[in-house]
């Protein structure tokens, strides 16, 4: 069982992964990018990340998309994976496992191609289940995380929530507008509501709860 605090622009982790989709422009996921402490950069991530005015900790990619001079700029900190069983997203995930961070933050891992999207999304369960670890996929509209079993999540009144089934028979929530259940297709699981400060589920299996920043009828920020 675990608490899930909600995420805002003091939240901070071990490591962010910037991905290459959209590049952040909302204050939370743009704060925690400022304030990161370690910034690893998924292939032509970096160049959005460089034109902002920043320097990444490390580049992981297979080097199909990366400049040829970002290459020889950052051949010290540029790590190359050819291998195509995996996207970039996990192979960054891989190597800052390897360098003992293990609570990331993903940025910049939705918008533009939407098969990317809904492929990047799925995998903060499948690392939660493969690389027993707590990712976040922090967004310009909320943040999603994957959970197992009994947990608990800090949320506000008016916060919208949705929960997405992965592999469980049954969802039982508490302190929701709507009743939960384990929704077979994923449409089913979205747009529930906060009606306080925190929600409660206990599942059969592993599930993904998206949290937004703003509350209905009000704004967090």
């Amino acid at each position: 069982m675990s608490r899930y605090p909600l995420i805002d622009q003091d939240s901070v982790s071990d490591a962010v992964i910037l991905a290459a989709g959209d590049y952040p422009t909302h204050t939370v996921p743009v704060t925690i990018l400022r304030k990161a402490h370690y910034v690893c950069c998924c292939d032509s991530a970096v160049v959005s990340y460089v034109r902002h005015g920043n320097q990444p900790d490390a580049i992981v990619c297979d080097g199909d998309s990366l400049p040829d001079a970002l290459k020889k700029k950052f051949a010290n900190i540029l790590h190359t994976e050819s291998e195509q069983d995996y996207n970039d997203l996990t192979k960054a995930t891989r190597y800052c496992l390897s360098q003992g961070y293990k609570d990331i933050f993903y940025l910049g891992a939705t918008g533009k191609r939407e098969d990317h999207t809904l492929g990047n999304i799925s995998l903060m369960a499948w690392y939660m289940q493969n690389f027993d670890m707590h990712p976040v996929m922090i967004t310009d509209h909320g943040y999603f995380v994957p959970a197992r079993g009994h947990n608990f999540f800090e949320t506000n009144k008016g916060q919208q929530i949705s929960i997405f089934n992965v592999d469980c028979k049954s969802i039982h929530g508490k302190g929701l507008k709507w009743d939960t259940y384990a929704a077979e297709w994923l449409w089913q699981g979205t747009l529930n509501e906060a009606t306080g400060n925190e929600v409660e589920l206990d599942a059969d299996g592993s599930y993904l709860v998206y949290r937004t920043y703003e509350i209905k009828g009000a704004s967090l920020l």
